[in-house]
């Protein structure tokens, strides 16, 4: 058994408005990485996600960002469709997709869900709820507008591929992030039980939810050194911590070691893991 974190409002304040300052200022980053980095098979990781809640009518997105993921849901039928989002900036844009005119979209937080119980179908989430505070109660509200039986499907981020550049880029990058002056640091973001299945079903469990099924998938973020240099480092909140001369630094390093990597076309791997997990509604959460 794990050890539930302890995230004072403090923190989790901070870490919101990291957040919420970080995609105000890049709105539509998020949802261009994911376009940019498939599967070996094709897929992005937002259609691989909403494979696990198809056939669902209605659908909420916890974290919707730019609502690219939503756009997608409705082109698999979905007809009613939500989202909340820290960032009024990725609202915005979410806003003007044309599939998006009638979703309900919320500038809110998932901890506190301005819907009605059992609203929804299905609850997506896609590298956001490991970003998230009180996780429990997340899940709980989750659980509260879901219908019974309803699906919950998110993604979250599992870590570089071993051998490939942005394992490089993270050996390189650390001692630059621990270096950064302290008032340039970043708060400290979400809860690492989300990244394992164990410590994701022991955040669910309490709320009424199944043990989750477990989906592995890689995403290619490869290419010329400069191209996966890009993709590597819009992926990062880290990058926030370092100063224009550290940057152009640790662009420098990585150019020149990965070239030991770059294949005879010029083509440089960069693979990083995503887990995708889905679960059941069975029973109503526990008493708090």
């Amino acid at each position: 058994m794990t050890t539930t974190p302890v995230t004072s409002s403090a923190a989790a304040n901070a870490a919101e408005d990291f957040l919420r300052t970080f995609h105000n200022h890049t709105p539509g980053l998020q949802s261009a990485g994911v376009e940019a980095s498939p599967t070996p098979e094709g897929s992005t990781s937002y259609q691989v996600l909403a494979r696990h809640v198809a056939g669902a009518r209605r659908v909420l997105d916890l974290g919707c960002a730019d609502g690219a993921l939503l756009q997608l849901l409705a082109e698999q039928g979905a007809d009613v469709l939500a989202g909340v989002d820290l960032s009024a900036g990725e609202l915005a844009l979410a806003r003007n997709r044309p599939a998006l005119a009638h979703a309900d979209l919320r500038e809110g937080r998932a901890q506190q869900l301005p819907f009605t119980d059992g609203s929804f179908d299905a609850v997506v989430s896609h590298m956001a709820l490991m970003l998230m505070a009180d996780v429990e109660q997340v899940a709980r509200e989750a659980a509260r507008v879901l219908v019974p039986g309803g699906k919950l499907a998110v993604a979250m981020g599992g870590g570089p591929v071993e051998g490939e550049a942005m394992e490089l880029f993270l050996t390189l990058a650390r001692p630059y992030f621990r270096a950064a002056p302290v008032e340039r640091h970043m708060p400290r973001l979400g809860d690492r039980r989300c990244r394992t299945r164990e410590g994701l079903d022991e955040i669910l469990a309490p709320a009424g939810f199944a043990p989750v099924s477990w989906e592995p998938i890689t995403l290619d973020m490869g290419g010329t050194p400069a191209e996966a240099w890009q993709s590597i480092t819009g992926a990062f909140y880290d990058m926030t911590v370092l100063d224009a001369d550290q940057t152009e630094d640790l662009r420098e390093a990585f150019i020149e070691r990965s070239g030991a990597l770059v294949t005879a076309d010029g083509h440089l791997p960069c693979g990083m893991r995503i887990n995708t997990a889905s679960t059941v509604l069975t029973r109503a959460a526990c008493p708090q």
